[in-house]
């Protein structure tokens, strides 16, 4: 029953994965929850959370456990890299990386059976950029 469940396309499910697949900002989920809610007004920030896992568990979107801020999410399941701002945690695809950048994965690495792999940037965004550091000072 539960198998069946797992697989099921719910009618929220289904907009959060549309929601989530028409922006390329890489929300939290109580960014997405707010976006889900002008076309489900009813639904619970618990129902956005749970199906988001489902939705990455089913390899459909991609959720992003950068540098110890809350969990973003990515509809773009392709391989690709990301660049995250350390002041205000946006997170942006990269494009373009020098010389078409590719990083193949060894089999076997420490022993391990290597199943994957994630490379993130870090920056500062240009919106923070723009802005003084936090303790008033400008950036060189």
């Amino acid at each position: 029953m539960t198998e069946m469940k797992f697989h099921r396309n719910t009618p929220q499910r289904r907009v959060i994965l549309e929601e989530l697949q028409k922006t390329s900002a890489h929300p939290t989920a109580a960014e997405l929850y707010a976006e889900v809610r002008r076309r489900l007004p009813k639904i619970s920030l618990g129902t956005v959370y749970r199906n988001l896992d489902l939705l990455a568990e089913m390899g459909k979107i991609q959720k992003l456990d950068l540098g110890g801020g809350e969990a973003r999410f990515d509809g773009n399941v392709q391989p690709h890299y990301h660049v995250r701002c350390v002041r205000c945690g946006r997170v942006d695809d990269v494009d373009g990386l020098p010389g078409e950048t590719r990083i193949d994965r060894p089999r076997e690495a420490a022993g391990y059976e290597v199943i994957g792999h994630r490379l993130e940037f870090l920056g500062i965004c240009p919106r923070c950029k723009d802005q003084p550091e936090p303790d008033g000072t400008e950036e060189p």
